[in-house]
This record gives structure tokens, sequence and C-alpha cells, in this order.
């Protein structure tokens, strides 16, 4: 499929490759809850996707797997829980890899909710700010929505 180890598959790669293997009715109820930029990022994916390896398609689910069991872990008794069984399930270095890739995609990005907001009602919002309060603000946007 790809000349890329599962390592170098980008998260678009493997989010691609996932939602293939789901197949069509799974995916398409995965799209409704997605933004329009997302879904035209996956689908570009899709499209670039030649025929899908069964054994990338394995490696990127139990990827899957492994994060939803780490997940889950963290979620009912912390970090340290989820560390002690994911070592024990799949050995010391596979479980650290598993909770650190975890643990950075929880941890929230600065201004991470004005990402989020309409660009008329930031621009309402800013407007009668100091010069540097408004470019710090700018600084953490998309470039598009920024040129707004």
């Amino acid at each position: 499929m790809l000349q890329q180890k599962k390592s170098q598959l980008s998260g678009r790669q493997k989010a691609a490759i996932f939602l293939v293997s789901l197949g069509s009715d799974v995916s398409s109820e995965i799209f409704k809850h997605l933004r329009e930029d997302e879904i035209e990022q996956l689908t570009f994916e899709i499209a670039r996707l030649d025929k899908v390896e069964p054994e990338d398609r394995d490696k990127v689910l139990m990827e899957f797997q492994e994060l939803m069991m780490a997940q889950e872990f963290i979620a009912t008794g912390g970090i340290d829980y989820a560390r002690e069984v994911l070592e024990r399930a799949l050995g010391t270095q596979k479980a650290i890899d598993i909770v650190n890739r975890l643990t950075s995609s929880l941890q929230v990005r600065p201004f991470d909710f004005i990402r989020r907001t309409d660009p008329s009602h930031l621009l309402n919002f800013i407007q009668g700010e100091h010069p540097q309060t408004i470019a710090l603000i700018l600084a953490y946007l998309d470039p598009q929505k920024a040129a707004t």
C-alpha cells in the first residue's frame, strides 16, 4: 500500500485507513460528527490510498485498540493505573509509547477555544483591545481564519 511503516504514517493517513476498514456505513456516521474541513482532509487521504494491505490495516486497527484501552484505563484509574495495566499486558516500552501518545493528544493547546470561535464574533470581542493583545490572539488562529 504505502511505502511507509505504521510509525511513519501521518495521523490523517491512519484515520483514512481506519475509516476504510470500518466500511462506508460506519464511516458515514462518523463523518456526520466532523467539521467540513476535517471531512475534506480525510476524504483527500482516502482518495490517495491505493489498496490497503491487510498488515497495514491490522497495524492501524491494533494501534486504535491500544489507544482506546489506554484511554479507558486512564478514565477509570488514572495515568498510573493505565501504565501499570498496559505494562502487564504489552510490556514496558509499548506501554510507555502508548501512554505518551495518549497524554500528548490529551493536552489542551493554549487558546484552543478561539480556534472554534466564529471570526465575526471574535472581531467584536477584540476590537477595542491593544494591538499586542490582538496580535497574540491572531497568532493562535488558523491563518485562513486570522485573515478574515
